[in-house]
């Protein structure tokens, strides 16, 4: 079993939309090169400015660090999310139909 980790944040209005643009970024370089040892999802919420992240990494790295969107993503998070995103880690207790390539589309 991996280590699991949540991540949550609320970023201004005027800048939810490219949040979600930067984090579906992350999901397409992750679908092009299909790195082993990480199951990974984000939401965001009904509010419209609350991101969550919820992901288990197998092993001992995280494939994130290796990614370039993911550190684009990364770089102007302060300015989007004023109050920071809040890390947790996480146990997993189970899952069921939690897919990875589900991306957001139906």
């Amino acid at each position: 079993m991996g280590s699991a980790f949540v991540v949550r944040y609320q970023t201004t209005p005027e800048s939810a939309g490219e949040n979600q643009r930067l984090v579906e970024a992350v999901f397409t370089e992750l679908a092009l090169n299909q790195p082993g040892g990480l199951s990974y999802a984000s939401f965001r919420l009904d509010d419209g400015v609350s991101f969550v992240h919820v992901g288990v990494v197998e092993g001992d790295g995280n494939p994130l660090a290796a990614s370039t969107a993911f550190h684009e993503f990364q770089r102007g998070i302060r300015e989007r999310a004023p109050e920071g995103p809040v890390p947790s880690g996480a146990t997993l207790i189970g899952s069921y139909g939690f897919s990875s390539d589900h991306n957001g589309t139906k």
